[in-house]
């Protein structure tokens, strides 16, 4: 029997984040540790993101700060 209902919302591993940022995995679990992005730990203690989280900061990346320019 699956805990997964058909609401649950989509989570995705740290290699599938990184092919959307194309960054390096070991980027995604350090953003993780430094709390820009939250994790979710699987039964086996793997890292896992929610997917919306994920897209919301993807789209928010041209908006970066740049007054110190």
């Amino acid at each position: 029997m699956s805990a997964r209902t058909p609401d649950a919302e989509p989570l995705l591993t740290p290699a599938e984040v990184a092919t959307m940022f194309r960054v390096d995995p070991k980027t995604v679990t350090r953003w993780a540790k430094a709390g820009k992005l939250t994790s979710i730990r699987t039964l086996g203690g793997h890292r896992r993101y929610r997917e919306s989280e994920v897209r919301s900061l993807l789209a928010g990346i041209p908006t970066q700060r740049t007054e110190d320019v």
